[in-house]
């Protein structure tokens, strides 16, 4: 192959991969959830405090505390993790902490961004009308995010 052409071939290559990474960092079209890989992800722990709260309107009453879970996504690069912990008031969110799960420089950019950006989004807001799209240029970051405050609404409960 004559070395022109092989440098057209690496090229191409190059832009592929880089539009592969860029399309997995885009905001999606609605504001569902990406798809997560199947089960449950482990570590959802609660520390509620015995009061409890309903919600008005909702008909859901959820107790007070401060509750932890691990959501998964999928991302260029495989199955990611991200690690939640919210603090909850009358159903609302008073605290928000992520930790991150990185498994390559990039998770970790994403994640460190979408950590640096979730309180905004989240802190005051009621738990039963989060639903997070997209934070700080991390999009798929908040599928994790919503798969684990689900499971931390069920426990909560």
């Amino acid at each position: 192959m004559r070395p022109s052409v092989r440098r057209s071939v690496y090229a191409g290559i190059a832009g592929l991969s880089l539009a592969g990474t860029v399309a997995g960092c885009a905001p999606s079209a609605t504001d569902t959830a990406p798809a997560t890989t199947g089960g449950n992800a482990a570590g959802t722990t609660a520390a509620p405090s015995p009061n409890t709260s309903s919600l008005a309107g909702s008909g859901s009453t959820y107790k007070d505390g401060t509750y932890s879970a691990d959501g998964n996504y999928v991302s260029p690069n495989g199955t990611e993790t991200v690690g939640v912990q919210l603090s909850l008031a009358s159903g609302t969110v008073t605290d928000v902490q992520i930790t991150q799960h990185p498994s390559n420089p990039n998770t970790r950019k994403f994640q460190g961004e979408f950590a640096g950006g979730i309180a905004a989004q989240v802190v005051g807001k009621n738990i039963d009308e989060l639903n997070v799209s997209k934070v700080a240029g991390s999009s798929l970051t908040s599928g994790g995010f919503n798969q684990a405050v689900e499971q931390i609404k069920s426990e909560a409960r």
